[in-house]
């Protein structure tokens, strides 16, 4: 991780998560001033990975912006489920969906400078496109050029493949009419071996339900014939993901990580292995130093649906590299 002078711009870490939204600013070298998330067992995992004695400001529903600290930036994984296609897709008319309202009140209420947000590629076409218009133009009404795109972990040096959309505002009263915002560019994803790399026993044991449940995917009547376990397990590093009826191979890559999806699969050295917390930790972007702060200490289930709803690292820091460099100009 590199840390960069940036006139010590201040941030504050909301629908914090387990914490990839601020692991990608700080290694910019923006301070976070805070954290607010209402999720319990997220919240251990913060704290395991930062400090046991950060205020959680909590429900952004219910902040005060007063009560909050000094801050520049606004990071924000608002609420995706409701815009999923994994979801029901209830968007606005969810009470997660009108975070993002919240989120804008505490915008205006402190003038705030810069924002980066993030949220699931889904809400494009969410309510025939509606969705995403109400909060551009929302956000539009609260004094904000907002730049936005949708981009993948894979063009920022990750091997997976995770569709985001990130929202980039700065106040308008802040840009100039000569600033020209400049999107990260993309980059080559590293490789995929160099993240499974989990040396805890974590091979598939044939007596474990999760491998009944595999082979009965072999067995389907969509899948009957396709796969031979002797082929499969003559290619390293393939990775296999069961999803309803279908089962999917990936090389050189991993589907996207979600709260939902535990059935990852891969061939190491001739043998079917999980998907561990920590590969799946690497795998959005963290440093193997946090990793190692928080291995064995939470449930695999549980860890990996955190780290599932979590932010790319990278992603986060490269269009956090880019808010810096509009700053500059």
């Amino acid at each position: 991780m590199t840390n960069t002078k940036n006139d010590n711009l201040k941030f504050i870490d909301f629908c914090a998560g387990i914490g990839g939204g601020r692991v990608g600013l700080e290694s910019l070298g923006m301070q976070c001033t805070g954290f607010a998330e209402i999720d319990k067992n997220s919240e251990k995992t913060y704290r395991d990975f930062f400090s046991q004695d950060e205020v959680n400001y909590g429900d952004v529903m219910k902040i005060s912006p007063e009560s909050l600290p000094e801050f520049d930036v606004m990071i924000a994984g608002f609420p995706c489920q409701t815009f999923s296609i994994v979801g029901q897709r209830k968007g606005m008319k969810d009470d997660r969906g009108k975070i993002i309202y919240g989120l804008i009140d505490i915008m205006k209420a402190r003038n705030l400078k810069y924002f980066i947000l993030e949220n699931v590629k889904g809400l494009l076409n969410h309510n025939g496109g509606s969705s995403m218009k109400i909060i551009l133009n929302e956000l539009d009404k609260a004094e904000y050029k907002v730049f936005w795109k949708l981009t993948n972990s894979l063009y920022h040096g990750i091997p997976q493949m995770r569709e985001r959309i990130y929202f980039v505002g700065i106040r308008k009263s802040l840009v100039k009419d000569e600033n020209v915002f400049e999107f990260p560019k993309e980059i080559d994803k590293t490789e995929l071996r160099e993240y499974l790399i989990d040396t805890d026993e974590n091979e598939l044991d044939e007596k474990e339900r999760s491998y009944e449940t595999f082979l009965r995917y072999l067995e389907n009547k969509y899948n009957k014939g396709k796969f031979s376990i002797k082929d499969l397990l003559k290619e390293d590093f393939l990775v296999i993901d069961t999803r309803q009826s279908d089962l999917r191979l990936y090389r050189g890559k991993v589907p996207t990580l979600r709260t939902g999806r535990h059935g990852i699969l891969y061939i190491r050295d001739g043998k079917f292995r999980k998907l561990s917390s920590c590969e799946a930790l690497s795998l959005q972007g963290f440093p193997k130093e946090l990793i190692n702060k928080i291995k064995r200490k939470t449930a695999e289930m549980y860890l990996l649906g955190q780290v599932g709803n979590s932010m790319t690292v990278n992603v986060v820091r490269d269009f956090g590299k880019s808010l810096l460099n509009f700053i500059k100009k």
